[in-house]
């Protein structure tokens, strides 16, 4: 009796507990725990997993489409590049077309210039003959003329210088 009053002062220095009242405890304890895992730990870890997985999945998702997103501003900047090359090379064409047509224009020009001044001089040639011709015909007739008034009457040298200042007069007043 000595050792169980020994040992009931052990179990008042403890606070009081048994061993029974433990055992029980955890007996009670480790159904709990059994309960717990295949009631509550097995979904909450499922949902766990899930949410895990979703995770996961939305990360991966980011990343393709921050690297769709690179790829395609990397693609706008070739295509923005490529346009600007294509720009550039359109206003040289047009520049380097502008540069023939004014060519083209200038040597038109030249040549319609060339054609009229040919054509200008031809007339004014033809007109130079059409006008010494009928100079010719003016002197011819006056010529006639004159020897007509002189083979009429002897003129004196005074009447000669006369009738021809009166003649060139009389033709220059026809001209």
């Amino acid at each position: 009796m000595q050792a169980f009053t020994d040992n009931s002062m052990i179990y008042a220095a403890l606070g009081g507990f048994h061993v029974g009242d433990m055992l029980m405890q955890l007996f009670f304890f480790i159904v709990l725990l059994l309960l717990v895992r295949k009631f509550a730990w097995g979904p909450v870890m499922n949902m766990m997993q899930k949410r895990e997985e979703y995770v996961a999945g939305e990360i991966e998702a980011a990343e393709k489409s921050r690297a769709d997103a690179e790829q395609a501003s990397k693609e706008a900047m070739e295509q923005l590049k490529q346009t600007k090359q294509e720009a550039q090379s359109m206003i040289e064409e047009a520049r380097n077309a502008g540069t023939r047509q004014q060519e083209e224009i200038i040597a038109a020009a030249k040549a319609e210039a060339d054609r009229i001044k040919e054509a200008a001089q031809a007339d004014i040639q033809n007109e130079k003959e059409k006008a010494l011709q009928a100079l010719q015909d003016k002197v011819a007739s006056l010529s006639v003329l004159i020897a007509s008034k002189v083979i009429e009457k002897e003129i004196s040298t005074q009447d000669q210088e006369k009738l021809i200042n009166d003649y060139i007069k009389e033709v220059g007043e026809d001209l």
